[in-house]
């Protein structure tokens, strides 16, 4: 029998005061990077040793070496690895990554070897698993590579138009990986990707349509965030004993 869901909510945050607001909001991990308009790259060595240090939560450390495609060159290769040392040594819980090769599939070889040189830290494929062209043959590559968790929107823009991708995806894991829903989640659309994708493990920046906010809203957006999936996931299992 698959063991019942835990709820779970990650923040992508880009500064120390965003990773506090996350903590005092009940997130349950932080995903750090820089650039998020642009999809996120690696942060500063220092910012990441600030935000580690600054907060109790797990802290997952991006690790991009640039914008684009996620097809990298030997020497950005090189730098990846240096840059999941540099996050350990900080203290960092886990690194996000993902590599793929130049005919759009899963690079199977060159993402384990990323999670071997990270572990013992927890290890995310993140949403470079949304450009492959077979999302299926995909999720089992990056099963294959070693990974914890995957990050994705099921493959659409955002995670409220791949809901039902996300669904079948999670019924396709069946437990040999985490699948974590994430792209373009906000607090208007988090109870309906959770009711349709039936996922119970969100990752979000809570942007808000007029931009940024402060540090006060974006630790009460996060307490509504965590709230609300606390009692969706209570409703589901009310509904499963039930039937």
């Amino acid at each position: 029998m698959q063991a019942a869901p835990h709820p779970f909510f990650e923040l992508c945050v880009e500064t120390v005061g965003a990773a506090r607001a996350a903590e005092s909001g009940g997130a349950n991990r932080v995903e750090l990077c820089s650039q998020r308009a642009c999809g996120g790259i690696t942060p500063d060595p220092g910012l990441f040793k600030a935000t580690i240090a600054a907060v109790s939560i797990p802290v997952l450390v991006l690790i991009r070496p640039r914008p684009g495609d996620f097809v990298f060159s030997p020497a950005e290769f090189t730098q990846m690895q240096r840059q999941i040392d540099q996050a350990r040594t900080a203290g960092a819980s886990g690194v996000a990554v993902g590599v793929l090769r130049s005919d759009g599939r899963v690079d199977v070889a060159r993402t384990r070897l990323l999670v071997e040189q990270a572990h013992p830290m927890q290890v995310t494929f993140h949403r470079a698993f949304d450009e492959t062209a077979d999302l299926d043959q995909a999720l089992d590559r990056i099963v294959e590579t070693g990974v914890d968790a995957l990050l994705t929107s099921g493959g659409a823009a955002d995670v409220l138009t791949g809901a039902d991708s996300l669904a079948h995806l999670a019924g396709r894991a069946a437990g040999r990986i985490h699948i974590v829903a994430g792209g373009g989640l906000r607090l208007s659309n988090l109870v309906q990707v959770v009711r349709r994708a039936r996922a119970f493990a969100l990752h979000s920046s809570l942007k808000r349509e007029n931009g940024a906010a402060d540090a006060a809203t974006l630790e009460a957006d996060v307490r509504t965030a965590v709230r609300i999936l606390k009692q969706e996931l209570d409703d589901f299992a009310s509904a499963r004993i039930t039937r």
